[in-house]
């Protein structure tokens, strides 16, 4: 039994892997070859989130490997994720980190507040509400699972908020690209802000900044992405304890800090600390070495382009819509309000405060 397991797993990382070098190799046959563009237009992340969603929802067999698929979206994509630091120096983790805040908090206590109020209107319990508003204010599936258990949470009501920041996180990961180029053309603060503090998972997010950089050639909205992400996340420290302790139906149990904090940030800052010693050293002393260091930079980068790969392939494959057939449709009105609540908040913070 445990050798079914751990072959299960093994053949889902393979099918991961082998997915996501086929969307590169298709995404630069199309845009390179085809296109006769330098750089593929069309995401590999696109082509490889599509076929994970098409043959998983389409072959049956392909689910059996849904725990190699979990790992891959669990560490392979926290790995890509610390090693996306190495695109930011520690003076850009002051300057966006702090800017983040501004757009952050605000999205966070519009979307608490606005479900809270509109929650008996939609006939929606207060604990779902709740798992609602903390998934797709914070952090997605991982706050919901944080709070649950807090509040008694029951095994439908968490399905039901994780049915709902998985389907408007996959469409806001595909569409907020398209909407911060028109918003916020050219400004990659504006655009890295946007989709850092709208889109619910920390995975959509990374896709979601790759496709905007691959689509319009802008690198540096992948980590400033990443970094409001990760702010954003690191709230849930904060604000699963005080909505733990606000609900009715809480039991008052403590939540250890160590269970929601995300510890990957800490890799994420460690490779920026990396590129702030790196730069300043190469760039003071003016050796031969710079070159090599702009290599491994380079490096580090690709690495992490193509972990991230891998685990969106993994997403889709991990994403079965017959599982969404049969869940009633008010909450995920709630939850649709909600996600654009906080996209509207976000691009209205950014344009009158930010830029």
């Amino acid at each position: 039994m445990v050798d079914i397991m751990k072959k299960n797993v093994s053949l889902g990382i393979i099918v991961s892997l082998a997915t996501a070098i086929l969307s590169i190799i298709i995404s630069d046959f199309i845009g390179i070859s085809l296109l006769d563009f330098k750089k593929s237009p069309i995401s590999p992340i696109i082509i490889a989130i599509m076929f994970g969603l098409l043959l998983n929802n389409i072959l049956p067999g392909v689910s059996n490997y849904s725990k190699g698929y979990k790992f891959c979206v669990k560490y392979l994509l926290k790995l890509g994720i610390i090693l996306l630091g190495i695109r930011l120096s520690l003076f850009d983790f002051i300057q966006y980190g702090s800017k983040s805040l501004l757009v952050i908090i605000p999205c966070i206590f519009c979307a608490i507040i606005l479900i809270d109020r509109l929650k008996d209107k939609f006939n929606v319990s207060t604990n779902l509400a709740l798992l609602i508003a903390v998934g797709t204010s914070i952090c997605g599936a991982t706050a919901i699972v944080a709070l649950a258990p807090s509040i008694n949470a029951k095994k439908t009501e968490i399905t039901y908020a994780i049915a709902n920041i998985t389907i408007f996180g996959l469409l806001a990961m595909f569409l907020y690209p398209i909407i911060a180029n028109i918003v916020f053309a050219n400004n990659d603060l504006g655009v890295g802000l946007f989709l850092g503090s709208s889109i619910h998972e920390t995975a959509q997010v990374a896709g979601s900044s790759m496709i905007y950089a691959e689509q319009y050639l802008k690198q540096d909205v992948v980590g400033i992405a990443t970094l409001t992400k990760l702010v954003r996340n690191s709230l849930m420290v904060f604000v699963i304890p005080f909505l733990a302790h606000r609900s009715l139906s809480s039991t008052s149990k403590n939540i250890k800090t160590t269970s929601i904090f995300p510890f990957f940030i800490i890799g994420f800052l460690i490779f920026g600390l990396i590129r702030t010693i790196g730069d300043y050293y190469f760039t003071t002393n003016n050796t031969y070495g710079s070159i090599q260091w702009d290599l491994i930079i380079l490096y580090i980068k690709k690495t992490a382009e193509f972990l991230l790969i891998i685990a969106m392939a993994a997403v889709g494959y991990n994403t079965n819509f017959k599982y969404f057939k049969d869940l009633g449709i008010k909450p995920f009105y709630l939850g649709f309000i909600a996600a654009s609540t906080v996209g509207i908040i976000s691009m209205l913070v950014i344009t009158i405060a930010i830029i």
